[in-house]
């Protein structure tokens, strides 16, 4: 996996509360994609452990925090931004638990989704822009184009849902979104799980960072 913003991981040093100027508390923007929701409440304590208030953003571009699985693929403002693990997921693809599918090796996750038979098995992936969809397609995929038979679901959720009531259908989520009987037939693991910022992190972004860190 290509590594290269890793190398700007830093450990910050440990968390010390940053006072805003008296009766007006610091305020933190945080984006959070569908797959890094349950870093959340980690930032939400953090938050509290600081003494500011966590403004949880829906567009990424207005964020002082950008929380994401992998690291980016390709998009001038994000390649330019600051990134740090805060912790790390498994991308799983699963099935039903009374599914006929065992164990996949690499190349078989491959053929099914680039080309499976649509009798016996129904894939389901996530839209080309999320996170958890770019860590399968360049890591899981190398990059196979997928079959236009997949049906794409837009979150975890629905993901599961779809899993669930279907045993015949296969499809990718993170561990931590992991719910119900679903069962695992392949993993890719610890995927990191990075904060980016859009520039050097300063004051409370900086103490933020080191909470989320620890």
């Amino acid at each position: 996996m290509n590594r290269f913003l890793l190398t700007s991981l830093l450990f910050l040093a440990a968390c010390t509360p940053v006072t805003a100027p008296t009766g007006t508390p610091a305020v933190i923007r945080v984006y959070a994609t569908s797959a890094t929701q349950p870093w959340l409440a980690a930032a939400y304590k953090c938050a509290e452990e600081q003494s500011v208030v966590l403004s949880n953003v829906l567009d990424p571009q207005q964020a002082d925090i950008s929380l994401r699985m992998g690291e980016p693929m390709g998009e001038p403002d994000q390649l330019s931004s600051q990134a740090y693990q805060i912790g790390q997921d498994d991308l799983l693809v699963m099935t039903r638990a009374d599914s006929p599918l065992q164990d996949l090796t690499a190349a078989k996750v491959q053929a099914f989704f680039s080309n499976p038979d649509p009798r016996s098995v129904q894939v389901w992936v996530f839209a080309p822009g999320e996170d958890i969809q770019q860590v399968f397609a360049r890591d899981v995929l190398h990059e196979l184009p997928i079959t236009s038979l997949a049906r794409v679901a837009v979150s975890p959720q629905q993901m599961s849902d779809a899993l669930s009531q279907d045993k015949t259908a296969v499809g990718i989520l993170p561990r931590h979104s992991k719910t119900g009987t679903l069962r695992a037939v392949f993993s890719l693991p610890s995927v990191p799980i990075l904060a980016l910022t859009p520039a050097e992190p300063q004051g409370v972004i900086k103490s933020m960072l080191a909470c989320l860190q620890k």
